[in-house]
C-alpha cells in the first residue's frame, strides 16, 4: 500500500500546472488515467457528481472545476486542421479530491485515490480553500450521508443489530470500541464524529464507503460477516495510516461540538438573508 500511495503521488503531482497567477492546477483529461478511466463519458459523471457535492458544500463550483477546451490530433502525423476541440476542466486540488470521492470505488485506482486525499495529504492542502470550521461540517455531512447509505446496505444484507455492527467500524479503525474512544478522548457522551476534525473525519468517511462497497461487491449476507466485513476494512484504514506515519485517530486532538458550528451557521445563514 506504502508503494502505491507513494506512486499515486509522484504521479499526481507530476501533472500539476501553474497558471500566471501562481496557482496549482490539475486538467481533468490528464487525471483520468490516473484514476484507471478509459472513457472520458464515464469520468465525467464522477466529474458531475463532484461538482455536485462541491456546491453542496457552498462552495464556487467555478473556482474548482473550470470548463476549458482542449485541442487534441485525432490521427498521429496529420496535419494541423485534423485537430479538433475537446472539453476538459483546469481543476482545483479541491476538485481532484472530490472527483476521487465520487468516483467508481470498484476500481482499484480509485480507493488508492481516496485513501491518498483522506489520509496521506494534508487537510490543509485537500481543503485548502475552506475555513477548518467549514472543512469539518463538509465532512460531517458526508459521513452522515455515507452511513446511511451503509446502514440500508447492512440491512439488506442481514444485519439487525446496529448497534453491534456500528462499533465493529470503531474497534477496526480505533482499536477500541466507542465508549472506550469517547473514555479515551474525555468527551463523555458527545457522538465521536460530532468532536473529530478534518481529518479524522476522513479517515472515518472512507471507513464507512469501502465498508459498503466491499459487502455489495462481494454479496456479503449475514450479520456476523458484515460485521466482521466492517472490522476488517477498517482495521486495514488504520494500518494505511500508520505505514503512512499519520497519528492514530484516537490520538487526534478532540473539537468543538459540531452541532455548535451547525448552530453558528444557521445563524449566520439567517442573518445573511434577513440582509
Amino acid at each position: 500500500m506504502t508503494s502505491k500511495l507513494a506512486g499515486l503521488h509522484r504521479d499526481f503531482e507530476s501533472i500539476k500546472k501553474i497558471d500566471e497567477n501562481g496557482s496549482e492546477y490539475w486538467e481533468a483529461r490528464e487525471l483520468m488515467p490516473l484514476l484507471d478511466y478509459s472513457r472520458w463519458e464515464n469520468f465525467d459523471i464522477a466529474v458531475e457528481r463532484a461538482k455536485e457535492a462541491c456546491n453542496n458544500s457552498r462552495q464556487i463550483v467555478q473556482d474548482h472545476f473550470r470548463d476549458i477546451t482542449k485541442m487534441i490530433i485525432i490521427a498521429s502525423g496529420t496535419p494541423k486542421e485534423t485537430e479538433r476541440g475537446v472539453n476538459d476542466y483546469k481543476l482545483s486540488r479541491y476538485g481532484c479530491y472530490l472527483i476521487a470521492q465520487n468516483g467508481d470505488p470498484s476500481k482499484p485506482a480509485i480507493a488508492r485515490a481516496q485513501t491518498y486525499f483522506a489520509i496521506q495529504t494534508r487537510q490543509q492542502e485537500i481543503l485548502g480553500n475552506l475555513s477548518e470550521n467549514q472543512q469539518r461540517l463538509f465532512l460531517r455531512g458526508k459521513v452522515k450521508t455515507q452511513n446511511k447509505v451503509l446502514s440500508a446496505t447492512a440491512s439488506n444484507a442481514g444485519v439487525r443489530n446496529f448497534g453491534k455492527f456500528n462499533n465493529a467500524g470503531y474497534v477496526g479503525l480505533y482499536g477500541m470500541n466507542k465508549k472506550s474512544v469517547q473514555t479515551r478522548k474525555r468527551i463523555g457522551s458527545d457522538d465521536v464524529l460530532d468532536r473529530a476534525g478534518a481529518t479524522e473525519l476522513a479517515a472515518n468517511l472512507f471507513r464507512i464507503t469501502q465498508t459498503d462497497e466491499k459487502i455489495k461487491r462481494e454479496n456479503i449476507k449475514g450479520e456476523g460477516k458484515a460485521t466482521f466485513t466492517h472490522i476488517v476494512v477498517g482495521q486495514k484504514v488504520r494500518e494505511s495510516i500508520k505505514s503512512i506515519g499519520g497519528t492514530m485517530p484516537e490520538d487526534l486532538p478532540v473539537e468543538t461540538n459540531i452541532k455548535e458550528l451547525e448552530r453558528q451557521q444557521k445563524k449566520l445563514l439567517k442573518g445573511n438573508t434577513q440582509k
